[in-house]
């Protein structure tokens, strides 16, 4: 009985030591943190500190040059007409009849009666192809003489060689130009005058 006492007794101091040793512990945590809390020092500055950044004005830049003018454009020839080579033309005699140009005349401002008589002759191109080719030929064509002087009506009676100078020789006739044929005062057309042209290459230089 004396036995359970005692450890009774031991017990109750045992546990009273502990729990003032928790209440130190405790209490001298809060010391502690609030020694470190005092610690702390916040400052709040609202002007903020010289920068020792210097500020630059931005230049702009230099506007770039005006663009280089574009070449001129180098002007064309005329395209030369020269392949060495001769065109001849075998005409028709064209009768200018009773036809009279004098200036002294009154009536001379009347259109007299006769046939047409040419005006302007226009040589044709020699074929690049054919002067390169070495050939030569001719072209017998008809044609009309119209009422104002000009020529129609052109056709390819004959050739030597053939498709060969036709084209160049019909685009030269066209051009041509007549005072046309007068009858009783008044113009008339004058159809189925024929011409020759001649394509020959100029041996002189070989």
């Amino acid at each position: 009985m004396v036995r359970l006492l005692l450890s009774l007794v031991v017990g109750a101091v045992i546990t009273f030591f502990l729990y003032v040793l928790m209440a130190f512990l405790i209490g001298g945590d809060d010391t502690f943190t609030n020694a470190k809390k005092d610690q702390i020092v916040i400052e709040i500055n609202s002007t903020p500190p010289e920068s020792k950044a210097q500020t630059r004005v931005r230049v702009p830049p230099p506007p770039p040059p005006p663009p280089p003018e574009p070449p001129k454009a180098p002007v064309a020839e005329p395209e030369s007409t020269d392949t060495g080579g001769s065109i001849g033309f075998n005409l028709p005699s064209v009768d200018v009849g009773g036809a009279s140009t004098g200036l002294g005349d009154p009536s001379s401002a009347m259109m007299r009666d006769g046939d047409a008589t040419p005006i302007v002759r226009i040589e044709p191109k020699y074929p690049v192809q054919a002067a390169r080719d070495g050939l030569q030929g001719w072209v017998k064509m008809r044609f009309t003489i119209l009422e104002d002087g000009s020529v129609g009506d052109v056709t390819v009676v004959e050739a030597e060689p053939k498709r060969v100078f036709d084209r160049e020789a019909i685009r030269a006739l066209k051009r041509w130009k007549y005072s046309p044929k007068v009858v009783d005062g008044k113009a008339v057309q004058q159809p189925g005058i024929m011409v020759q042209l001649d394509f020959s290459l100029d041996q002189a230089g070989g």
